[in-house]
Parts: C-alpha cells; sequence; structure tokens
C-alpha cells in the first residue's frame, strides 16, 4: 500500500492505520461517519474522522484517481472553488481501485439537503447562480468540466448567497484555454444533468410547484450567458469617457469575484476597442484582513459583512469617546465587546450549526428586521437572543453526525 499525499498533510497521518488492503465498501473502523443527505455517486464513498478533521474516500480506478488528484490540486492553485484534496492510495491489494481521499467541506450541504429543509424561500435561484459562477470560474481557467451538475458540486452559505464548490473532477480536462464550441459542449451536458435532477426532486414531492424544471434549465443558460459576456465582451470607448469606462468595467468584474489579468487597448476607425483579459479573482482579500485585525477565518462575503459592522462599531466609539480610534483598536474592542461575547450566548444544543461567522452575520439581518419592526434599534443582544429562539433552532443538523 501508498499513500500519495499533498504536503502538508501532518492532520492526515492518522489515516495511514485505516483498513487500505480491505475493499472500502467492508470497512467497519470506529472512525467511520454517516452523513446525512449525502450526495449521490457512482463510486463506493465513505466517510471517516480522525483528529477533529472529516475526510470524504472515494474507490475509483488508479488512473481516475491520480488523474483527479493533479487536477483539484490545479483548481486550487487558480482559486477556483474545489475541495481539497489530501492525497491517493494505490497498491491496496490485487483487484483493489485506488481511495482518492479530500477534505471534507465544512459547513456545505447538498442540493437535495437544501431543498429539504429551504431556508429564506426556496433555494432554486441561489443554487442556480452558484453553479453558474463556479462553471464560469472552470472555463475562464481553461477547464471543461464534463459532468456539471448539482449533485457534484457542495453548496456552503457565505452571508445570505450561495458558493459552490467542486467536488468530482473525474471527467474534467485542463487546458490553456477553453473553445467556445468546449464551453457550449458543457453547458449543455450540464444543463442535461440539472434538468435530470430537478425532475428527480419533482418526482419525490421536493421541488415546489411553482418550480419549472424546464424553467429553470433556461434560466441557467441565459444566466451564463451573460455573465460570459460581462467578463469577456470587447467595448468600443471614446475619449471623453474612456477612463471612466475602463475603470467602471474593472470595478464590476471586481463585484463579480473577478480580476483584470490584462487590458488592451486597440485603436478603430470608430474609437477605442477595450478587451480585458480576465482571471478569476485572487480569492480572500476581506477574508485575510478580517483574519488580520480579528483572528476571524471567515468566507468573503461574511468577512465582508464583519467587516462593515467593525467600521460601524468603530464610529459609534469614536463619537462616544470624543477622540479618534484606530482600526486595530476598534476591532480588538469589536472582538471583545461585540463578537464573542454574542457568540458565547449560543445554546450548547444549537453550536455547529452554521460557522460562527455566518451566525454573526444573520444575527446583524436579524437586528435590522427587528428595528424596522419596532421604529427603533433594538441592539444586538437582544437581536442575538431572539434569534437563538426563533430561527437558528429551524437550521439543519450539519450533514456529519459527529466527529
Amino acid at each position: 500500500m501508498r499513500f500519495v499525499f499533498s504536503p502538508p498533510a501532518d492532520a492526515a497521518a492518522g489515516l495511514l492505520t485505516l483498513p487500505w488492503t480491505e475493499p472500502l465498501a467492508d470497512w467497519s473502523d470506529p472512525r467511520l461517519v454517516e452523513i446525512r443527505q449525502r450526495g449521490i455517486s457512482r463510486h463506493v464513498v465513505r466517510f471517516v474522522a480522525d483528529s477533529g478533521e472529516l475526510y470524504a474516500l472515494k474507490a475509483i480506478s488508479e488512473r481516475l484517481a491520480r488523474r483527479e488528484y493533479r487536477l483539484l490540486r490545479s483548481l486550487a492553485e487558480l482559486n477556483v472553488p474545489a475541495v481539497e484534496v489530501v492525497g491517493i492510495v494505490v497498491d491496496r491489494g490485487p483487484d483493489e481501485d485506488a481511495i482518492l481521499v479530500t477534505r471534507y467541506l465544512d459547513y456545505s450541504a447538498t442540493y437535495r439537503a437544501l431543498f429539504s429543509a429551504p431556508r429564506g424561500g426556496q433555494p432554486a435561484d441561489r443554487l442556480l447562480n452558484a453553479l453558474v459562477e463556479l462553471l464560469a470560474r472552470l472555463h475562464l481557467s481553461g477547464f471543461f468540466w464534463g459532468d456539471c451538475s448539482l449533485s457534484n458540486a457542495l453548496f456552503r452559505s457565505d452571508a445570505g448567497s450561495l458558493e459552490a464548490y467542486l467536488v468530482d473532477a473525474e471527467t474534467s480536462e485542463q487546458h490553456p484555454q477553453l473553445t467556445d464550441g468546449q464551453r457550449h459542449w458543457d453547458l449543455e451536458l450540464a444543463a442535461e444533468r440539472v434538468f435530470g435532477e430537478l425532475s428527480d426532486l419533482q418526482a419525490g414531492d421536493l421541488l415546489p410547484p411553482e418550480v419549472d424544471p424546464f424553467d429553470i434549465i433556461d434560466k441557467l443558460q441565459r444566466r451564463y450567458a451573460r455573465l460570459w459576456d460581462e467578463l469577456t465582451r470587447e467595448e468600443i470607448l471614446h475619449p471623453d469617457d474612456q477612463r471612466y469606462r475602463i475603470a467602471s468595467r474593472l470595478r464590476r468584474l471586481n463585484d463579480l469575484g473577478f480580476d483584470a489579468d490584462e487590458v488592451e487597448l486597440v485603436g478603430t476607425p470608430e474609437g477605442t476597442r477595450l478587451r480585458v483579459r480576465t482571471k478569476v479573482a485572487e480569492s480572500g482579500q476581506q477574508s485575510r484582513e478580517l483574519f488580520r485585525e480579528t483572528g476571524i477565518p471567515a468566507d468573503e462575503n461574511q468577512a465582508r459583512r464583519l467587516r462593515n459592522d467593525i467600521a460601524s462599531f468603530r464610529g459609534y466609539l469614536e463619537q462616544k469617546d470624543g477622540h479618534p480610534v484606530s482600526e486595530t483598536v476598534a476591532a480588538h474592542r469589536w472582538l471583545e465587546e461585540v463578537y464573542d461575547p454574542v457568540l458565547a450566548l449560543i445554546p450548547d444544543g444549537l453550536r455547529g450549526r452554521l460557522s460562527p461567522p455566518e451566525i454573526f452575520h444573520e444575527i446583524l439581518e436579524h437586528r435590522w428586521y427587528l428595528s424596522e419592526a419596532a421604529g427603533a434599534d433594538v441592539g444586538t443582544t437582544a437581536a442575538a437572543q431572539s434569534y437563538f429562539d426563533t430561527v437558528l433552532p429551524s437550521v439543519p443538523q450539519p450533514l456529519a453526525d459527529s466527529l
């Protein structure tokens, strides 16, 4: 047996004692964990908890395992949201497949789990937006997915929206750049698979009557076309608005989570033609700033929301104290006087339903709604207690029973 892994993998050292020479389907190790609402897979997939981490183990041929291992590492280098690959186990014995090991995505959910326990309305539109954005990110990075579907993605809440993460790259191909034909074929495959998944939900009474699979597929294709156009289209600029138009285009790209890799201006008889070579944005600017200021790990939208609250708190301190307050001091006082005390109020039985930053974001949203209804600011503490009493209990249990 050989375990090929991506360093550093110190946390996965305990996995070496698993019964690798036995068929994965027959394992009875006490570290195995059952996952609620797990996705559908063509292969044997088991979940293992070790040293506080949860791992997904998938039995596939060595050729596919090595290929997927390489592709997932490439996606990580390109900042495309995908599960983190730990390694592959090969030479397990006669007639035994290799096993691909990935780190389970914390606080994530399958599309079936989101439809089974919808929060804030039916999730169809949010799922669709997340999947379209992931597909565009892959295509922009030169990746042909080949099996884009709701089943092959996990979804994680990020300040009210959903972000999709690729979990299956068996059929993916990496190219320097995709042709329009490759992109359109990948989109057609996605439409076919998503339609089938929604039809299955409809047959199981999990799809609301007002959600039509045909309409969803039409939206998927139109939304992808609009996003791709925004990312790649050329436009004619005129001297009087050239600077503004360039800045506006780059800002829209940033708002969508993408960066300009190269800006090219080409003189033509009609005016200056703007070409922007777009790439997936370096992830985590807001997350890095929040972590630097407070030590809180958070996703990008969560970090942006929390940093806005820190800025608001800073203004409150300056007004109350009558003198300027530095960003560093404001962040530390916010952490000690606002964030930590609020999270300490979470009832024990409800901890782990959502990530702490997502809970705090939802409390801020809840505070806004309560304050609107009351005609006055109800305060974060009162909003938190109301949220813990009325909202958080409705959030489904995490997919993993335990770690």
